[in-house]
């Protein structure tokens, strides 16, 4: 059986992060013998003064492939978890989903792509949840962190959204190391070059330098590189990654002869610029 658990909002400026709970949630799990848990991806939702939030407004979602019957233990489990572990002020929201592959999940999808974008409500939360049949539960505060739990699941569920929990260089240093390597990694199961989507064979050497990271594509955890100046596979470090993610709704890639700037996600490279005299204009009339 497969299963998603999501949690939101449980930490304030002085106490240990989200994505920590969430890695100890996973670890009661796994110690209690129901299965195996997958790396913990952060997903990074609406910013907006509307919305109330600790640092990033980021949720924190593992996938668990356990045995049957656990449903009910899971939930009783994170939500004890979650009273005792969540700092004070928090607004604490737990989600989980127990996956059918004969459901559709379009409806969660297209909401919690809507939390990147727009304000949403407890309201819209629970509906979704209730009509899915998915656990979704306030643990303190406001409980406002059920929107972000929710969005979380349905996120991780695309397979295309989400970094990987921690950095590589938490656990490696900066050096140069072949793809066969880094592979070695749970945080890492393919080594892809952005600009042409192109997989790395195994014994490619790849250049890590800083806080290095691994995010979800086609629902695996991808170390995205690119040619450095000096002809080099670099890895994307997390500033790098987080602006790419910060990308214009209406950006489309120019073509490649026209592309003036390193990171391809970029209005430099984007169709919709027009050159002036001092920088450049937007066809599309968007303010960066």
């Amino acid at each position: 059986m497969k299963y998603f658990c999501c949690i939101d909002d449980t930490d304030n400026i002085d106490s240990v992060g989200t994505g920590t709970i969430a890695e100890e949630i996973k670890g009661l799990y796994e110690g209690a013998g129901w299965g195996k848990g997958s790396v913990i991806s952060r997903h990074q939702l609406y910013i907006h003064p509307d919305i109330p939030y600790t640092s990033h407004n980021s949720s924190m979602c593992f996938e668990f492939i356990g045995v049957e019957n656990i449903y009910e233990s899971m939930i009783q489990c994170a939500s004890d978890y979650l009273k005792k572990r969540s700092a004070a002020g928090s607004d604490p929201g737990l989600c989980i989903l127990s996956f059918k592959s004969n459901k559709k999940y379009q409806r969660l999808i297209d909401f919690s792509l809507k939390a990147k974008k727009e304000v949403l409500t407890k309201i819209e939360a629970n509906e979704i949840a209730k009509s899915l049949g998915i656990h979704l539960s306030e643990h303190g505060g406001t409980g406002q962190g059920i929107i972000g739990a929710l969005a979380g699941v349905g996120l991780r569920m695309t397979g295309n959204d989400g970094e990987v929990k921690g950095a590589l260089k938490d656990k490696i240093g900066d050096g140069v190391y072949s793809v066969r390597q880094l592979l070695e990694f749970p945080e890492v199961e393919a080594v892809i070059d952005f600009n042409s989507d192109e997989y790395l064979s195994l014994e490619q050497n790849v250049l890590l330098k800083g806080r290095s990271k691994s995010v979800f594509h086609n629902h695996q955890p991808v170390l995205f590189v690119y040619k450095n100046k000096e002809g080099l596979y670099e890895a994307y470090t997390k500033n790098h990654l987080r602006r790419l993610g910060e990308v214009c709704p209406v950006f489309k890639a120019d073509v490649k002869e026209e592309w003036v700037f390193q990171e391809v996600a970029s209005c430099y490279n984007c169709r919709y610029r027009r050159w002036t005299e001092e920088n450049f204009t937007c066809l599309k009339g968007i303010k960066k």
